[in-house]
């Protein structure tokens, strides 16, 4: 067996150019070990003819050349592994010249591998230590090419390895994210159940006949907002999972969108308590769109403008129609605004200003549902921002045609 083996040299075997690779490979090492002229032709041939054999087969053939010890002596060996192809193998006539030429040879399976073992036994006068094992190691190791094809082959494995590396690093990342989507769902599903059920003995609480003390009535409203803060938290981990999985749905309608912001108005004025909304509608246009999910886009763009900006501010939300008819809507604030690196990042997911972390809470998943569901709507969303004036998103829709 091999195990033992010292590998110096390791060169696949796909075509002629490389038999010849091989030739000078083996002619170089048997040099460098000072062997008889006779002795370096003897194995350098029989190294050119085994290769031979296995290319004209196949091209999984990989050649290493080195030295193994063995009973306080030395070999220079030679082995060839490749793919059996279809469970055959090479047949023991093909090696009938290389077996008369070394007095080393054999021909076994190992594993899914079929290998091919010849060497030649180093004469004793030849005394190799570990300085002179180290040396040859190192020769090897920083050769340069001996021809050009040699430098090309030597670069596309360059290639291949850092290709490899790329796409396992991919697989494990993917296998990472998959395993953690899969946690999200779970986790976001298991707390659903409890927050509803908190919520709704709260809010039963606070509907019921029995009298209960202000404080009691206090406590009652903080449990149910901190309860409904929670909910959308848990809902927008449920939605991240979905749109990473592609399992977010959607159900489209052709609608008259300004009579959707109407509908939606009272919704939107609820969020934001101590802001005042000013609407600005242009002219009518239908468009196609989900409205649960059209709906989680303005809840997140009209409550950030509040928790962004100072009580008794404004927040401004506009439609205009282009000439082609698409439909572009904004929300402006009057708020902290954002400095130009997270306005490049605001709508990746879990990404959250500096700024901001310590002073308003959010897991920066808000936006990134915004600007997928958008998206999928076939339409864009961006922001302009300036730091301690104020934000505006804005986000168009394909129009389908003006309502009249």
């Amino acid at each position: 067996m091999f195990i033992n083996m010292l590998e110096l040299i390791t060169l696949t075997l796909e075509n002629e150019m490389d038999l010849v690779l091989a030739q000078k490979k083996a002619s170089k090492l048997s040099e460098i070990l000072k062997l008889s002229l006779s002795t370096q032709a003897t194995f350098v041939t029989a190294i050119a003819e085994l290769c031979r054999v296995v290319i004209d087969f196949t091209d999984t053939g990989v050649l290493s050349l080195g030295l193994i010890h063995k009973s306080n002596r030395y070999s220079l060996s030679g082995i060839i592994q490749y793919d059996g192809i279809k469970g055959t193998s090479i047949s023991e006539e093909s090696f009938f010249y290389a077996k008369k030429l070394v007095p080393l040879f054999q021909n076994y399976v190992l594993s899914d591998k079929v290998v091919i073992e010849i060497g030649i036994n180093l004469p004793r006068s030849i005394s190799l230590d570990e300085v002179k094992l180290k040396f040859l190691k190192d020769y090897f190791d920083t050769e340069p090419p001996v021809s050009a094809y040699e430098e090309v082959k030597k670069k596309n494995l360059e290639l291949f390895i850092i290709a490899e590396s790329k796409d396992a690093q991919l697989r494990q990342s993917k296998y990472i994210d998959d395993k953690r989507n899969e946690f999200i769902s779970i986790a976001s599903h298991e707390l659903k159940t409890p927050i509803t059920i908190i919520k709704a003995y709260t809010q039963l609480a606070l509907m019921g006949k029995a009298a209960c003390s202000e404080q009691v009535k206090d406590f009652l409203m903080k449990i149910d907002a901190q309860s409904t803060k929670l909910r959308n938290l848990v809902q927008q981990l449920l939605d991240s999972s979905k749109i990473e999985n592609g399992k977010l749905e959607y159900n489209y309608e052709e609608v008259d969108f300004n009579a959707f912001i109407n509908d939606a108005s009272f919704l939107l004025t609820h969020l934001l308590p101590n802001h005042q909304l000013k609407v600005e509608l242009g002219a009518k246009v239908r468009v196609k769109l989900d409205r649960e999910r059209m709906d989680q886009v303005f809840t997140n763009l009209i409550s950030n403008a509040g928790k962004y900006s100072k009580a008794g501010t404004s927040v401004f939300l506009r439609t205009t129609v282009c000439e082609k008819g698409n439909l572009t809507v904004s929300v402006t604030d009057e708020g902290i605004g954002m400095s130009k690196d997270s306005i490049g990042k605001i709508f990746q997911k879990f990404h959250r200003d500096k700024q901001v972390i310590k002073g308003y809470s959010g897991l920066g998943m808000g936006l990134y549902i915004a600007s997928e569901i958008i998206t999928e709507h076939g339409g864009k969303i961006w922001v302009e921002s300036i730091q301690d004036v104020g934000s505006t998103f804005y986000f168009s829709l394909p129009g389908l045609a003006s309502a009249n």
